[in-house]
Order: C-alpha cells, then structure tokens, then sequence
C-alpha cells in the first residue's frame, strides 16, 4: 500500500489471515489496490461533477460493483481484475467528460488571462484545494467588503472561468504547490480556506487561521456548516492586513476549447512541419527526490514544441521562461488535475484530424505520480490504448513487479530516468 503524505510503501495489515489461507496473493491484492486508489480519485471527480449538477446513475453502480470486487474472499482471479481496473479507466473518463461540463456551464467559456500573483494591501482569504463552487460561494459572500480572496494551489486555474475572475473581491493568486503550504500559510496573514485534498496538518503558528468544508478537516482548524463563510470573513477583518507584495504575473487559461478552437492553425503547422512535438507534463507534485526530472525535461525540449500542462505538478516546470512559438506561449497551462479530460479530448481530438491514432501523434505523456487522482487518471489513459507514457519520479509502491510487467508489456509504461536522456529517446521516434 501507499503513504498519500511520505510516499512511502507499507504493508497492508487488513487482513488477519496469511496469504496462503485467504488466497490474496501479492499480484491479486495489487490490482485491488489499484482499483481501491482509482476508485478514491474518481470518487473526488465524481463528488466535484455533483456539486455542478452532474451524475451518471452508471457510474455509481460501477463504484459499488468495484468496490464490491475488492471484498475479502469475493475476486482472486487477475484477469477480471485488470478488466475491472480499465472499466474504472473508462467510467473515469466519463466523470471526467461530466465535471468539465459542469465548470463550463457554471462559469463560463474559459479562455487565457494574466493572474497577478502577490497579495494586495488589506485584509484577504487564501482558499485551496480544488473546488470551484467554494471559490463561487465565498466570493459572493464577500461582496461590499474590502476582503480580497486570493486562489492557491490547484485553486490557479479558477482565474481562466470569466464568472469567477471578473468578480471585484478576487485579489489575484498566492502560493504554489501543496508541499509548500507549511512555509506559505504561516507567512499568509489571513485565513485559509481549504476546500478538498491536498491540505497538510498545520502548524500550531497559524491552524486557527484554517478552515475546510465538508469532509476536509485538520486538527485545530474549524469545519465550516452550510458553505456559511462568515466566520472567515471576520476573521480576516480581525487578523493582521496583508503587505502589498505584487510577485509575478503569469498567464494560464488554455483550457480545452482554447486550443481545439486553434486546432485547424494546429495541423496544419504539423503537416508544414512547423511543430516537432506536443509535450503533456504535469501531474500530482509531491517533495520527495527526483521531480527536479520533470523541470529538467521540460526546459529541455524543442523550441519548436508546445508544452501542455496540468495539475499542480504545473509548479515543477512554470517557472522557466519557454518563450513562444508560433505566437503562441510554448508552456500552456490547461487547468487543474480536474481538467485532465481536456488533455484526454485534445489529443483524441488531434488524432481525428489527422486520421490517425493516439499514438500515433507527435504526443508524449510525462506524468508525475503521487496521489489516488492520478491513479484514476492514468488508469483512463491505458483503458484508451495510450501507449509509452512515462510516469515518476518512482514506481507506484502498492505495484508488485509481476503488474507493473503487465503493464509494461501491454502498454509500455516506463518509468523515468535522465531526463536528457529520455528527451532524446522520443525525439529519435
């Protein structure tokens, strides 16, 4: 099994049984791991597309089913669990496809913006995680104060909706990935807002200053009921105002549509043979050794290519300057690890234009691994056939070789290595 704070492996003590009696051999219990982990992910897409007004009855009987699969003495059998691993693969894809929709529909077409990072003079509200109603919410709440409210994290790409970003209390972004917030949030003099997965437990210094919705929650911080954000209005007009302290801009925004609204000036570049490569980077950023790969590789391709990237895996490669190309940024990024069916409708969308596979394409996949999203993700990219997507900086823990083979052989997942290296590799193809 699998750490979602360390990223550390241990061994799974659910059952009381040696694996000789129940028959949980470590390649069955494997698979159901991975499909306990995809499961969790697609489970938060699920909850983010419901809140927008979007279900599928045929989703929620497949997670009982799944979840049903992995019971004790229920599947021994490794090739019905692969198949229900794509099938989750699949039906993600499905959530996905829904929680888009709903973003769209609630807020606006997205398109590319500058987002002013820093903080402004006066009170303000750090909100993160990933859910944008939350964001929606608070800021109507906040109407006819002076309180800004600033986005962090995978909270970034609310800034591309025009529903959200026109409205006068949102202050600009702050922050970056989620393994930062200890050092962020205790220099952030305001409250914070933390909305979904990816808060850590606080300091003493600043967790009466946090506050969660629904069923996030941290010691020492307060749960707020019914969405009502009162309590962290006042408490940002009683803590310390915060400095003027304008760090960057930076553009964001590329969302899906934007750029299959381009995508005929796209191919038709390819065919002229004016673009090498489209690179999707991103992913699920975490601290330990080895990311420092995905900065490397990004600021190693082709000033010819496009990088596309997501997640907050965006923060180990947005603070390079990749120039332009084509009078387009060469960095794109597309949003949340929520906005991954983009990145999926894109490619899917390229490969009808050219009357080709997937893999077919100039595309190369480099993701970086960590938490259960991910799983869910990537899951729905093999149930696709996509193939040679390389994943890092180490091999998912609650893999066992013997699955991990299965799923180089059948996929040719790789895992990464020297950046430089592997750049050149694909560059060879």
């Amino acid at each position: 099994m699998f750490c979602n704070q360390c990223e550390q492996s241990f061994r799974c003590v659910g059952c009381s049984d040696s694996p000789g009696v129940c028959g949980k051999d470590e390649d069955v219990q494997s698979l159901q791991e991975i499909i306990l982990y995809g499961l969790k992910g697609m489970a938060a897409y699920a909850h983010h597309a419901r809140r927008l007004g979007k279900t599928d009855e045929s989703v929620n009987a497949f997670i009982e089913e799944a979840l049903f699969s992995t019971m004790t003495n229920v599947n021994f059998d490794l090739g019905s669990l692969f198949d229900i691993a794509m099938e989750l693969g699949r039906k993600n894809l499905r959530v996905m496809e829904m929680l888009d929709a709903g973003h769209v529909e609630t807020f606006g077409k997205p398109s590319p913006t500058t987002v002013t990072e820093g903080t402004k003079a006066g009170p303000g509200i750090l909100i993160t995680g990933h859910d944008l109603p939350d964001l929606a919410d608070l800021l109507k709440q906040c109407e006819g104060t002076n309180v800004k409210v600033y986005t962090h994290g995978e909270m970034l790409p609310a800034h591309m909706y025009p529903k959200l970003r026109n409205h006068p209390n949102l202050g600009g972004h702050y922050g970056g990935a989620w393994q930062e917030q200890k050092d962020e949030f205790a220099k952030f003099t305001g409250p914070v807002i933390a909305t979904t997965n990816c808060i850590v437990i606080p300091k003493a210094t600043y967790a009466d200053r946090v506050f969660t919705t629904r069923v996030t929650a941290v010691p020492g911080g307060v749960r707020l009921k019914d969405n009502d954000f009162s309590p962290v209005i006042a408490k940002a007009l009683k803590c310390a105002p915060l400095p003027e302290k304008i760090v960057r801009t930076s553009t964001i925004g590329f969302h899906r549509q934007v750029i299959l609204d381009a995508a005929p000036v796209i191919v038709q570049a390819v065919k002229d043979g004016k673009i090498s490569r489209f690179f999707v980077i991103g992913g699920c950023d975490g601290a330990e050794p080895g990311r420092n790969y995905f900065s490397d590789y990004a600021q190693a391709t082709p000033k010819d290519s496009f990088i596309l990237t997501l997640g907050c895996g965006k923060y180990r490669i947005r603070d390079f300057n990749y120039g332009e190309h084509l009078g387009l940024p060469r960095l794109m990024d597309m949003g949340q690890c929520n906005d991954a069916y983009g990145a999926i409708a894109v490619a899917v969308a390229l490969a009808g234009a050219f009357k080709c596979g997937v893999n077919d394409l100039p595309l190369t996949l480099v993701i970086s691994w960590f938490e259960q999203k991910a799983v869910a993700v990537l899951l729905t990219l093999l149930s696709l056939g996509v193939k040679n997507i390389t994943i890092g900086p180490n091999p998912p823990a609650f893999v066992t070789p013997n699955v991990f083979k299965i799923l180089q052989d059948k996929f040719a997942l790789r895992l990464s290595g020297d950046a430089k290296a592997d750049l050149a590799a694909v560059m060879k193809n």
